[in-house]
């Protein structure tokens, strides 16, 4: 089967050498003045319809540079050989701690068959402990901290790193932990689209003294593909909903139990039902700029977060610790499950 895609030749690779699957390349020049091609791509056996490129940046200035220097992965181009280490890579699971992304390495492996009696898996980042990073076969697995500004600091050096490496074909998921709006804790979520604290679909940057919105949307297709694979696994409940991505845990979460509270239990109410009643079903830290900017840069997303508790119900997590590591394991077995299924060895 062959499929065709319009898009801008801007957004795509042209070379046989960087489009594996490339076929056919035909320029058009609309009225406008665009250039657009006609690409036809195989299908590949991940089934998705958006073709195997190279990853790209919404930044022409890097590819002008001699060294570039991931600082907060401790990881430079020029002493370290990107392709080498990392152009395997297809997969790419961000979650806030290191702990959890290395336990969650390790239980990809053994699911993959990359398991071996007393092997370890090395942080990759270890010269710094800003961050953590793990590989197994096309799996990478990095730590991303706690809240926006965090997560898009990651972001930017991850990003720009499977860039170097020439990765193409690229998913990524953030894999965490939330509070609920009207589900059970344990519940899985995963994310329709991200909205900010005032329900918007948008993320708001100031770039040099101006207000900067993108876009929040996530990859549909991807959404649908992990809660079938959650249907197939049938261990807990899922749901897709919309996801609220808040600058702070207390305040903004609307807690009462925080250091400030200028509000009451019926205004903390009134908000999560209000939130509930525009299809928002948990709450977090990290989900619209992590949406952003995998939109920005072309990259296949996914958001996928276990609920700690109903925030319908109270604001502290009481539940016991053996139970909040088993809830925790939720969105590694369901992610876990969906790249063995990508790969075939499901």
């Amino acid at each position: 089967m062959v499929l065709g895609h319009l898009i801008p030749r801007a957004w795509q690779c042209h070379s046989p050498a960087m489009c594996r699957t490339h076929l056919a390349d035909i320029g058009h020049s609309c009225d406008d003045g665009c250039h657009w091609t006609l690409m036809f791509y195989k299908t590949s056996t991940f089934s998705f319809s958006n073709s195997d490129c190279l990853v790209r940046l919404s930044n022409p200035n890097v590819a002008t540079m001699k060294e570039d220097v991931l600082y907060h992965f401790s990881l430079s181009t020029s002493t370290h050989d990107f392709p080498a280490m990392f152009g395997d890579v297809k997969f790419v699971c961000v979650g806030g701690s290191p702990s959890r992304m290395k336990s969650f390495i390790k239980y990809v492996a053994e699911e993959l068959g990359f398991d071996r009696p007393g092997v370890d898996y090395p942080n990759i980042c270890a010269g710094t402990d800003r961050y953590a990073m793990y590989k197994v076969g096309p799996v990478l697995s990095v730590s991303h901290g706690m809240g926006i500004p965090s997560i898009a600091i990651m972001l930017h050096e991850l990003i720009k790193l499977l860039y170097h490496a020439r990765c193409s074909n690229i998913t990524i998921i953030r894999i965490g932990t939330s509070g609920g709006i009207g589900l059970e804790p344990g519940s899985v979520v995963i994310t329709r689209q991200a909205v900010d604290a005032c329900f918007k679909p948008e993320f708001e940057q100031i770039v040099l003294g101006k207000r900067v919105v993108r876009s929040t949307d996530l990859d549909k297709q991807l959404v649908q593909k992990l809660l079938q694979c959650s249907t197939d696994l049938s261990e807990f409940t899922t749901v897709v909903g919309n996801t609220m991505c808040t600058l702070d845990f207390y305040e903004g979460q609307g807690r009462l139990d925080g250091a400030l509270c200028s509000y009451t239990e019926q205004d903390k109410q009134a908000y999560l039902r209000a939130a509930y009643a525009a299809g928002i079903r948990n709450i977090e830290m990290e989900s619209s700029v992590f949406a952003a900017m995998c939109s920005e840069c072309g990259l296949r997303a996914a958001v996928v977060c276990v609920t700690l508790l109903n925030r319908l119900d109270g604001d502290q997590i009481l539940s016991p610790h053996d139970v909040l590591t088993e809830y925790q394991k939720r969105p590694q077995r369901l992610v876990g499950y969906f790249i063995k299924k990508s790969l075939g060895k499901a």
